[in-house]
């Protein structure tokens, strides 16, 4: 009897390598004529159409966070500053008016940069899932190599297209360098 999480080894995806981005992108252009949609590339350098080649979608998440916090911090600037000098600490100081609003400006825009940043940090690290110590990809060879000279192409055991002899079959029929499943047990 187990009292813990299973811990048996699961696919993860098969990982190919190609010497050339245009390979990459060929392979990929490839998977996703086959339908294939969850991958992933990897290459030591940008590759420009790999994003749109996987299918990889824009996530606005981020921006309309990052938007929100930035109205919230504003706001929150504006109020604290009219509480200030209208409530806590109302003094008439030379005749002027107690909400100046040209004086507010610069704590304003200080508290929305500072909200705004602070939710970019935040959510950006909660929307990638990390922190990530080790991914399962990091097990295959080729990943040795993709920070170098190679471009690698991971179709995700998340498919529902998946099949692996069928995904091997494929980047076999890409010409791959290598091909190779990878496995994982730590439930990605």
């Amino acid at each position: 009897m187990s009292h813990g999480r299973d811990t048996s080894p699961k696919p993860y995806g098969v990982v190919a390598d190609f010497a050339t981005p245009e390979e990459l992108i060929a392979a990929a252009k490839a998977a996703r004529a086959e339908g294939y949609s969850s991958m992933e590339g990897y290459s030591p350098m940008p590759v420009h159409g790999l994003t749109d080649a996987i299918g990889a979608k824009d996530d606005v998440r981020l921006s309309w966070a990052v938007g929100a916090a930035g109205a919230f911090g504003a706001a929150a600037g504006i109020g604290m500053q009219l509480w200030v000098s209208q409530t806590a600490y109302a003094h008439n100081v030379g005749g002027k008016p107690f909400a100046s609003f040209p004086m507010f400006v610069p704590v304003t825009f200080e508290c929305m940069i500072l909200f705004a940043a602070l939710t970019a940090a935040g959510a950006m690290i909660a929307f990638n899932g990390l922190p990530k110590p080790h991914h399962p990809v990091l097990n295959a060879e080729a990943m040795g190599r993709a920070t170098s000279d190679r471009f690698v192409l991971c179709i995700e055991a998340a498919d529902p297209s998946y099949s692996e002899d069928k995904v091997v079959a494929f980047f076999k029929s890409q010409n791959a360098l290598s091909v190779e499943a990878i496995m994982t047990s730590e439930g990605y």
